[in-house]
């Protein structure tokens, strides 16, 4: 196609500086259905298989990525799964059940993750996914026959909390003030209240302390992440962490970096469990095995590339470049989405040459962490703060050669 200026194009040249301005509205919402979250089988069933993180879905308006132009590779047959992202077979009866350390228990179903903890006074349960249900109570069934007397939330998700209606009403539910504000402004919403998880009975701002009977937990609150009120959940005893939808071990995060509300505070969490606690196990909200402080760094070290490839995406794809490349149209958000192709291609093309066979899911999900990372780095302040700090990816390194 011939080169033109941008005098050429119809749009005043105010259009387009607006349109690079104006990010957050080439990502769209697609929400499926809430039938099957809101019924009466929506929480704690055996039978209860889908979960609000695979019937939500994020979905990036992209005419390349629409036609599997983005990233051949993620549309291709399946990749094969790294060794270091494969966990512990699950038996037939649907979930695995192991004790961590000293009465603490990790639960799993091969896609979400929990745990509990066996005190002298009770059990107490950390969140509840809709995945796991009944089966949570079957695991906590096999180990003691303690009822669960406390219920903590680690945030308001509901494919995190939504089956906490299998736990006794009387129990005492725990959460930092941003879950419980969710929480309740959800059942002030709500036609069928039954369908929302127990608003938490004991909430707090920063920090809370368990104590019941010979065991601990520290929950702490450093601020937005991957959503507010998001907790880090520390049981020192048994050196364990739990911190859910931040860091997936042996896998890249969920789409979107987890569709993190707060990009800033997503990376800054990494920091603060490497360096505000003692922990060898950590335990993610998915997948398929427990961490360790390994898992964390590596994870923090994808994060860091991400900001170095979206630097360099950001810096080397020119908005101008891309208007001369389409020619005339009035179509500002074809203009738009033809520069945000260019963008995550090049941050793609960075990361996968580094991460596609050392983390699973790396292919299937990059081009969604390409735009978080690219877009939030365009919009964000904190954000943007942040990676004036980062220096271009050395592609050489990167690629091995």
């Amino acid at each position: 196609m011939e080169s033109i200026s941008l005098k050429q194009l119809k749009m005043p040249l105010s259009i387009i500086i607006i349109a690079i301005l104006i990010g957050p509205l080439s990502i769209v919402l697609t929400t499926m259905s809430t039938s099957n979250l809101t019924g009466p089988n929506a929480y704690g069933y055996d039978n209860m298989r889908i979960t609000g993180d695979k019937q939500s879905y994020l979905k990036f308006v992209s005419a390349a990525e629409m036609n599997g132009e983005m990233n051949n590779t993620s549309n291709s047959a399946q990749t094969q799964i790294p060794e270091s992202a494969k966990g512990p077979a699950i038996p037939e009866k649907g979930y695995l059940v192991e004790e961590i350390r000293d009465n603490l228990y990790w639960v799993t179903d091969g896609s979400y993750n929990t745990m509990f903890l066996v005190t002298d006074e009770g059990v107490v349960a950390i969140d509840a996914p809709p995945s796991i249900g009944q089966n949570y109570l079957k695991a906590i069934a096999e180990v003691t026959d303690k009822p669960v007397t406390y219920v903590i939330y680690s945030h308001a998700h509901l494919d995190h909390i939504g089956a906490a209606a299998v736990f006794p009403r009387n129990a005492t539910y725990i959460a930092q003030e941003a879950t419980a504000s969710e929480l309740q402004r959800a059942m002030d919403l709500a036609s069928n209240t039954s369908t929302i998880p127990p608003v938490p009975t004991v909430t707090f701002a920063n920090n809370y302390t368990l104590q019941i009977g010979n065991q601990t937990l520290d929950l702490d609150y450093y601020g937005d992440n991957h959503m507010p009120g998001n907790l880090f959940i520390y049981a020192p005893n048994q050196k364990t962490l739990m911190l859910v939808d931040v860091v997936f071990p042996g896998w890249v995060p969920f789409v979107y970096l987890a569709i993190s509300s707060d990009v800033a505070g997503f990376i800054k969490s990494h920091d603060i469990a490497l360096n505000n606690y003692d922990f060898d196990i950590f335990v993610g909200g998915h997948l398929t095995r427990l961490g360790t402080q390994d898992d964390v760094k590596t994870q923090q070290d994808f994060v860091n590339d991400l900001e170095k490839a979206a630097v360099k995406a950001n810096s080397e794809v020119q908005f101008a470049d891309i208007a001369a490349e389409v020619g005339n149209t009035s179509d500002t958000w074809l203009l738009y989405s033809k520069y945000i192709d260019a963008v995550d291609q090049n941050c793609v093309q960075t990361m996968l040459a580094k991460w596609e066979d050392r983390l699973g899911g790396a292919a299937a999900f990059m081009p969604t962490h390409c735009f978080t990372m690219t877009e939030a780095g365009r919009v964000e302040p904190s954000l943007s703060a942040i990676l004036q700090n980062v220096t271009m990816p050395d592609i050489a390194n990167a690629t091995g050669n």
